[in-house]
């Protein structure tokens, strides 16, 4: 691979803002691919994948590069060079690369790569946060997994479409995917590509969403006719799922405090033909009061540290802070009090976050059952997914039924 100068110095542009401003990755990366119009499909992989790459191994390029934040653009061409040494391929005679170490760095990586939190690249506190909660062996796979980088999986909108025919039309266009047995609605892309620009998308014929996320709104029971709260919808990926197993008959009701997020799950429902979703804006506690016993299933994909989706969010590991965990669960606690009362009598509930973390799953569940509100449910099953089993993003579920 040869190195083009105005690639590179993009990538570095994005890691000053990533890194040093705060920026999130994916937004930085969406920004940067708008540069210039000539860049071909592979330029923009380059910068895409470059940036992601330097980010998710952000600790581990910049022991080797001996640099410490925040990065001035000297540091940041340094951890470049440790990059592309380790990727094998050769650096140009660029200023920036003078006096590069191969073989030290090659040393290096080798020397760090016994020392988890080097290898995975991960700050000391999760390190020994995932260790207590998951135990050595299996955080050290997760860990390992969770930096790999995640698939492009579709789902099929069967408002509009089948699997098999999709996948017709979608090799028609160059695209060539293979079915997942145990995901009903999924496809998998064979190679990474931009699937957005297709007329398929554009007429809604399927949304991006991994594999685990899928299983969710499978989770819920739902039948058509039913009316179906999802009580933190943000923009709707599950909310669309469940609006093609509910075959547009019935309601379903997408709360969220984020406006913004409603707004574009009104627009992600037009296009996938869903007419059966209302959107209300949570602005004051009367919203979830006027549901209260009203609805067959509620679904709360409660906020949560996302842990079990830094495969596609490798910049996450780097703004979370302990504190924030702490705070989370104590958010987790009160929506799952608060939102269960929407559940009538017989109803059901599913509690899912995208954490790997036994505090925010297994043990947030066992506080709401022993609770006053939790009483009158009963835990029917639960899911733990977790990346190194499935090979898809960490996520758990919990389907829980009120009694009389």
């Amino acid at each position: 691979m040869r190195l083009h100068r105005n690639l590179c110095f993009s990538v570095i542009d994005g890691l000053t803002l990533i890194f040093n401003e705060g920026h999130y990755a994916d937004k930085v990366i969406q920004q940067l691919l708008k540069r210039d119009k000539r860049w071909g499909a592979r330029d923009r992989a380059f910068v895409a994948e470059t940036t992601y790459d330097i980010v998710r191994w952000k600790r581990l390029y910049a022991e080797i590069a001996e640099v410490k934040e925040p990065f001035d653009r000297d540091n940041l061409w340094r951890m470049f060079a440790v990059w592309a040494t380790l990727k094998g391929i050769k650096l140009p005679d660029w200023k920036y690369f003078e006096e590069t170490p191969t073989r030290k760095i090659k040393g290096r990586f080798d020397e760090l790569s016994k020392i988890r939190k080097f290898k995975e690249s991960i700050p000391d506190w999760i390190d020994e946060l995932g260790a207590k909660e998951l135990g050595d062996k299996v955080w050290s796979k997760e860990m390992e997994a969770l930096n790999e980088q995640a698939d492009v999986i579709l789902r099929v909108n069967t408002l509009k479409t089948t699997k098999e025919k999709l996948q017709e039309e979608l090799f028609d266009l160059g695209f060539e995917t293979e079915i997942l047995p145990d995901y009903p609605h999924a496809l998998k892309l064979k190679e990474r590509a931009n699937v957005f620009t297709t007329d398929a998308f554009s007429n809604g014929l399927f949304e991006v969403q991994d594999a685990s996320s899928q299983l969710v709104a499978e989770f819920l029971n739902v039948q058509p006719g039913m009316r179906v709260v999802d009580a933190c919808a943000g923009a709707g990926g599950k909310t669309l799922h469940i609006a093609s197993l509910m075959e547009n008959k019935g309601q379903i009701i997408a709360l969220d405090i984020y406006e913004n997020k409603l707004h574009e799950l009104k627009r992600r429902a037009k296009r996938n033909s869903a007419h059966n979703i209302e959107t209300r804006a949570i602005d004051s506690t009367k919203v979830i009061k006027k549901l209260y016993d009203k609805a067959d299933r509620v679904l709360i994909d409660a906020p949560c540290s996302g842990l079990g989706v830094l495969r596609r969010n490798p910049d996450a590991k780097w703004k979370l802070q302990p504190d924030f965990i702490e705070k989370i669960k104590t958010t987790q606690q009160e929506i799952l009090q608060q939102y269960s009362r929407i559940v009538k009598v017989g109803g059901q509930l599913v509690y899912a976050t995208c954490s790997i973390l036994p505090s925010e799953n297994q043990e947030q569940v066992k506080t709401f059952l022993k609770s006053e509100a939790g009483k009158s449910f009963t835990l029917l099953k639960d899911k733990k997914v977790l990346s190194h089993q499935s090979g898809f993003d960490g996520f758990y579920m919990a389907l829980l039924e009120r009694k009389e």
